[in-house]
């Protein structure tokens, strides 16, 4: 179904001003903005995907990656086709780089309803980037929160504070996933954006304007980008603007898309990555896409006993209290929500540190 979009603004010449992300594409009339889902239709920008859902997966929210908040939930995770990003390595090219608008018809209080009977806890908006369908994805979160659903963005944060500003009707959480450290030549040439400067933006307009909670990914591809010094530039960043208690995961790239001619990242990188964001004072650190890993696990920062124990996506096994403090020191950890009861009893064991 077609639709008129909220977050854009008339020009003159019967153009339009896109204010969906940080490209502000202005777009004639009968055409179409670099994403592929936003139409100028006589004067009015139209939203092509409303209500056309391409996939549709559940997932544990760990998956997203998501740690720190509700732990265990199971996850909705829908898309809709386009992306406002041109990622050479990107595994979801046949959904973000489709620019052909297609899908499932399914209206917001539809897709409400599947989700709760998968008997899932929330929904992710995830694989493309959320907030070039944000009317859509506004009128689904509306409805999954009156069904006591949480709601999480998977995001570029490419973002502008109009769709920052819609968010807080119904956003809970969202991940935004850096690439390359987000260094200037990299996003320039396998991103197709001129800097990553909007990026920290919309950082800055989440934590002054909402209460959604934050988590990051910094998707480390060896060879072009994986610097040490630009993953200490961004840890540090990081730190003097959020503090020590947010969670950052440095994810294993795979080789993918455009970019099948690189090797998978070096697990000595990413443990190089996790060294410099501890010694910049970031205190929840992870590394992503390595099963069995030490460094799945969250650690107590008081007395460094295991508080949550994960093999991969699974949480195996849980060490805090009621009120989410170390069962070994008493350290109160920021985790949002207990444990979910969707993590199987039959896969689940006491911590032993």
């Amino acid at each position: 179904m077609i639709r008129e979009a909220q977050l854009y603004q008339p020009l003159a010449d019967a153009r339009v001003r896109c204010t969906a992300c940080a490209r502000y594409c202005n777009i004639p009339e009968g055409k179409v903005g670099l994403c592929g889902v936003r139409q100028n239709i006589g004067g009015k920008l139209h939203l092509l995907v409303y209500g056309k859902v391409i996939t549709g997966h559940i997932d544990p929210i760990e998956k997203k990656p998501v740690t720190h908040y509700m732990p265990g939930s199971k996850i909705f995770s829908i898309a809709t086709t386009g992306c406002n990003w041109l990622c050479s390595y990107c595994q979801n090219f046949d959904i973000s780089q489709r620019r052909k608008v297609e899908g499932t018809d399914m209206m917001p209080p539809e897709v409400a309803t599947l989700a709760l009977s998968h008997g899932c806890q929330g929904l992710a908006y995830t694989y493309n980037q959320p907030t070039i369908f944000m009317e859509f994805a506004h009128d689904v979160g509306v409805e999954a929160r009156r069904n006591g659903l949480i709601n999480i963005f998977v995001s570029n944060g490419y973002d502008t504070p109009d769709t920052v500003g819609m968010m807080n009707d119904f956003l809970d959480c969202i991940t935004i996933d850096f690439k390359g450290n987000a260094e200037t030549n990299f996003v320039r040439k396998y991103i197709g954006i001129a800097n990553a400067e909007p990026i920290f933006q919309t950082i800055l307009e989440i934590r002054d304007n909402t209460k959604v909670h934050m988590e990051f990914t910094d998707l480390v591809i060896p060879e072009v980008g994986d610097k040490i010094e630009d993953a200490r530039k961004l840890s540090r960043w990081l730190y003097d603007n959020l503090g020590p208690d947010f969670p950052i995961h440095f994810l294993r790239f795979h080789p993918d898309y455009k970019m099948m001619n690189l090797p998978h990242t070096p697990v000595k990188t990413l443990e190089e990555h996790c060294r410099v964001a501890r010694e910049e004072g970031l205190r929840y650190v992870y590394v992503g896409n390595v099963p069995g890993h030490p460094w799945e696990h969250t650690y107590c920062p008081e007395c460094n006993s295991i508080a949550i124990k994960r093999y991969g996506f699974d949480i195996t096994g849980w060490n805090l209290d009621e009120q989410n403090k170390c069962g070994s020191c008493g350290y109160q950890l920021p985790i949002i929500g207990g444990l979910s009861t969707a993590v199987s009893e039959e896969r689940f064991l006491p911590v032993i540190n």
